[in-house]
């Protein structure tokens, strides 16, 4: 099998036809070509007179060798397959906590390769989830269990389901079959920037739980992890509360997958002498524009092309005062979610669906909080500072769960804040007029309002005067790192394996997933607890 690169095609291409595009294009014939399928596909709009796709192609023929020759961008390609590790028997249950992107994956490796896991998830199935959140957003209480961070699924699952990431790692290919498996759309094995989006994660996530548990599996929602025991430096136990009971599992093995949210369990482990470290993580606010806006700024001519999605975006300013400004989670076509999971806290967030439809196109504005830009030597400071941070979004926002949100040209002008009109917020249950200024630390207003007028010499109109600021975007990643070694368990507690994104060590929905296949991985090698060994023990 050969790849061929770098192959510029224009929107209108039909995809049905990729054969006979080979032989037109690079004089294969008919009869020696055997399969040709699309390997990757982006869109190019560097110059908006001519935007079109880059593709590469998985090309089957008889004479290869001589394609590569012919063929500047032709290259001999072998798949490379992720493969588990043997299945083994188990003398005790492994237990996961959490049961978002790393949780999920986590417990997938572990039951393919028979350990029976037990999944213990603090809020509710994806159904029962999207009924609170729906409660919350038209007004209702705030359910502190399940919510946008807490469920089935993790926080992930009320997001963009962005599937980019900077990790290169075989493991990214075995994710991305078993989403599909689950129900994605096939499209993610070759988009350049793939996603699933919001309302079909949500049918991922179902299926792949019902996968585990007809292997095995058991997965206990509305399950709370709120404690352990351990022995001679090891865990022993796990403590966890359903329905106002607390109930102790045996376990020698526990992956904690409990996302950055968690802040309880932080708690609790810190009171137990777990060694956490604090870390660097981001604040700022969502900005929001007229999706037809960010889409002819980005594409020209070309936009509502029939071929292009929602226009995306990606940047990043170094300004005179040191610090920088960013976006992340850019969403398309979608919409700001109310994200807080404690009381009288506020934070947000940005989902948006498949379709990518939605009348805006938000982005995180974010700024990085080093460990020195808030007081104490805690490892929980940062933390601390967050909750800060999100009591003052709160009271910003009138203290009843709605944001604080004002427009670009107020906030950069030092204006009064007033609520915006042409980008109508679309965060739910309501808006409030108040300036980033009333919660935020003032390095990070004044990064804002430099980086925003950057910005906009990068994208036309992205500091357009109508655009929307809405805050706090606070829950970006983890505060806190609960340290562990290279056989990643943690170097205070051995069994207990700290995973993915509230432990610290990922940053989004793929390297979350690949951090629990990894740790599932050593769960499943360890030679301590094989079969053999526990016989003689």
């Amino acid at each position: 099998m050969i790849r061929i690169n770098n192959i510029s095609v224009p929107l209108d291409f039909d995809f049905s036809q990729l054969k006979a595009f080979c032989v037109k294009k690079f004089g294969i014939a008919p009869s020696k070509l055997k399969r040709a399928e699309l390997a990757k596909k982006s869109v190019d709009a560097r110059r908006k007179n001519d935007v079109h796709f880059i593709i590469s192609l998985l090309v089957e023929a008889d004479n290869e060798a001589q394609l590569v020759k012919k063929i500047r961008s032709a290259e001999f390609y072998q798949p490379q397959k992720y493969q588990l590790p043997e299945r083994r028997i188990f003398s005790q249950r492994p237990v996961v906590v959490g049961f978002g992107p790393a949780g999920m994956f986590a417990a997938l490796v572990l039951s393919e390769c028979g350990a029976n896991p037990v999944v213990l998830e603090r809020g509710g199935d994806v159904d029962s989830r999207c009924r609170a959140v729906e409660i919350f957003q038209s007004g209702g209480r705030l359910d502190t269990e399940c919510n946008v961070q807490f469920g089935e699924g993790g926080a992930g699952t009320f997001s963009d389901g962005k599937l980019t990431t900077g990790i290169k790692d075989i493991r990214i290919s075995y994710v991305m079959e078993k989403l599909v498996q689950f129900g994605a759309p096939e499209e993610i094995l070759y988009m350049a920037k793939p996603h699933i989006g919001t309302d079909l994660l949500r049918n991922v996530v179902k299926n792949l739980r019902e996968y585990i548990k007809s292997l095995g599996a058991e997965v206990l929602f509305n399950s709370r992890f709120c404690g352990f025991e351990a022995e001679k430096g090891r865990i022993t136990a796990v403590e966890y509360e359903n329905g106002g009971e607390k109930q102790l599992l045996k376990t020698d093995s526990v992956i904690l997958a409990c996302g950055h949210s968690a802040r309880d369990v932080f708690e609790q482990l810190y009171s137990r002498g777990v060694e956490l470290s604090r870390k660097n993580f981001s604040v700022g606010v969502r900005i929001e524009h007229l999706r037809r806006d960010i889409d002819r700024a980005m594409y020209g001519s070309f936009a509502g092309h029939s071929a292009l999605k929602a226009a995306d975006y990606k940047l990043a300013v170094h300004l005179e005062n040191g610090r920088t400004l960013y976006t992340f989670c850019m969403c398309p076509g979608g919409y700001v979610v109310a994200a807080a999971s404690e009381e009288n806290r506020l934070a947000v967030n940005g989902m948006s669906c498949f379709a990518r439809d939605g009348e805006n196109s938000n982005s995180a504005l974010l700024v990085g909080i080093n460990t020195d830009d808030f007081p104490g030597s805690h490892p929980l400071a940062g933390m601390y500072f967050q909750r800060e941070l999100e009591e003052k979004a709160f009271i910003a926002g009138g203290s009843d769960y709605s944001a604080p949100v004002t427009t670009v040209g107020s906030f950069l002008r030092g204006e009064p804040a007033e609520i915006p009109v042409k980008v109508n917020p679309t965060y739910r249950p309501g808006v409030r007029a108040a300036s980033p200024e009333e919660y935020l630390p003032d390095f990070v207003c004044q990064s804002l309002k430099m980086g925003i007028a950057e910005m906009g010499r990068r994208i036309s109109g992205f500091d357009s005067p109508e655009a929307a600021l809405t805050g706090i975007e606070s829950r970006s990643s983890s505060p806190v790192r609960i340290n562990r070694g290279e056989d990643l368990q943690s170097v205070s507690l051995k069994g207990l394996y700290p995973c993915g994104e509230g432990a610290g060590y990922a940053g989004g929905i793929v390297s979350a997933a690949v951090d629990g296949i990894k740790c599932g991985e050593r769960i499943i090698t360890d030679e301590r607890d094989s079969y053999e060994n526990y016989l003689h023990i």
